[in-house]
């Protein structure tokens, strides 16, 4: 998505089911079936697509992470202690 805002109204129907309008599925890559994560940001809906959450989740790990750091080597040797104490 670009810098430019662009609005469309949309009715919810039954059921709470809310109708995103066909060109925002498309420049949204969003397909029948696929799963979207939605939350209230300062009474704001917020819809996107589950790889584009993970990757926000993937970035905001790195970004915590101090640099070197592998949480999977960190893992193993986790998953390694905790089998040497069985």
């Amino acid at each position: 998505m670009g810098d430019t805002v662009e609005s469309r109204s949309t009715k919810i129907v039954d059921g709470g089911k809310l109708v995103i309008p066909a060109q925002f599925r498309r420049e949204l890559g969003f397909q029948v079936g696929d799963t979207v994560v939605m939350e209230v940001d300062n009474g704001e809906l917020r819809v996107r697509s589950l790889d584009a959450a993970i990757a926000d989740v993937q970035r905001l790990v790195r970004d915590l992470l101090p640099e070197g750091v592998s949480l999977v080597d960190e893992l193993i040797a986790d998953r390694r202690a905790e089998a040497a104490k069985e």
